[in-house]
């Protein structure tokens, strides 16, 4: 095995975020009769949701926005562009999201068969920028939890990726240097560009073809194709 350490990033590479969000969001459309609010179409609400919700996400990553304030405003910001101003309604929203969607379990595909396969031949980790609570519900409610040695998030650790901290805080939890180690992540950014900063090498799990000039040391587009890399 040519690393003793592999590092993994949770949402968008093992645990399918965009399946799992996407399928509270219809979930939440239907139960709270969102069409009676003046939000008749589901797909564009989820459209414009996921757009909010990212700008917020990097509003966080940049200042450190409140967890809080965050889940609520992602919903009282969508249900303003359909130009419905209900703050209980968001409230609602957000506190029904954050309790369903980290149950949910659909994982990225061959996700579960490449972990059997490394389970026990090197050690697996965790690196993630969610926050402590639902990202251990993910992992527990998926199964993912065995698998993994040391789970290191980035309100635990105070570090956000890109910044070093995280990837240092990480290897010192794990036990592990940078030279033996390698993070695999969907992000370019937070995953790549960080872990490089950190002196680890980086896999760069690319589904969709999208980050063709990313600088990563290894690059994959489907889970099964990791096990030749590092042999």
């Amino acid at each position: 095995m040519r690393y003793r350490h592999l590092f993994f990033d949770l949402d968008h590479t093992l645990w399918d975020f965009r399946t799992n969000s996407r399928a509270t969001l219809e979930e939440l459309h239907a139960e709270l009769e969102l069409a009676s609010h003046g939000l008749p179409d589901k797909a564009e609400f989820i459209a414009v949701y996921e757009e909010i919700n990212t700008a917020l996400w990097a509003q966080y990553s940049v200042n450190g926005l409140d967890k809080e304030v965050m889940r609520v405003l992602r919903f009282r910001n969508t249900l303003l562009q359909f130009g419905v101003k209900n703050d209980r309604l968001a409230r609602t929203m957000g506190h029904l999201y954050v309790d369903r969607c980290p149950k949910r379990t659909a994982l990225m595909p061959g996700a579960l068969e490449m972990l059997n396969h490394l389970h026990g031949k090197c050690a697996l980790h965790i690196i993630t920028n969610g926050f402590e609570e639902p990202q251990h519900i993910k992992l527990n409610s998926s199964g993912l939890i065995r698998y993994f040695d040391c789970i290191v998030t980035s309100e635990r650790a105070g570090a956000r990726k890109p910044e070093s901290r995280i990837f240092r805080y990480a290897l010192n939890r794990a036990r592990a240097s940078a030279s033996e180690s390698v993070m695999i992540g969907d992000d370019v950014k937070a995953d790549i560009l960080g872990a490089r900063s950190a002196g680890m090498d980086q896999l760069l799990f690319d589904p969709d073809g999208r980050h063709v000039d990313a600088e990563a040391t290894h690059r994959l587009t489907h889970l099964d194709e990791l096990l030749p890399l590092l042999a």
